[in-house]
């Protein structure tokens, strides 16, 4: 089980308007300390996490952060709608485009994504394959 995900950022500030932008909308709660941000899922009274939490820190070697070749963080959106809107937003807070909501040849007839980049870099999908939803194929 993964149990956090952490992505460098030089820029703390812009990388939370870029993340406050969409994560809240997916159920994650923000933690900011010194040591940079956290973002969690809420974990009912004596159960344990089932989802990595997600952390945006500053490098701990003092070297600038670089997002990973081949490296990418997805989320789960519940809707094709929600994912529109959330990629939307995390444009609008600073993100840039990497692939335009909708579906793709390569994947299952449901995976409905979306691509973006952070401030720093990092690469991010929105997706949904909510199955109530219509597929590629209809």
């Amino acid at each position: 089980m993964i149990a956090y995900v952490t992505v460098g950022a030089d820029d703390i500030q812009r990388a939370k308007s870029f993340y406050a932008a969409f994560l809240p909308a997916l159920g994650y709660s923000l933690t900011e300390g010194a040591d940079g941000l956290s973002f969690a899922l809420p974990v009912p009274e004596g159960q344990r996490a089932l989802f990595p939490d997600f952390y945006v820190k500053p490098t701990f070697d003092g070297q600038p952060a670089s997002a990973g070749n081949g490296a990418m963080v997805a989320f789960e959106a519940e809707t094709q709608a929600q994912v529109r809107n959330l990629h939307a937003a995390a444009l609008a807070a600073g993100g840039t485009d990497e692939g335009a909501p909708g579906f793709r040849a390569a994947y299952g007839p449901r995976f409905y994504v979306g691509y973006l980049r952070d401030p720093q870099g990092n690469k991010i999908a929105l997706f949904s394959s909510n199955p109530k939803e219509p597929g590629r194929d209809g």
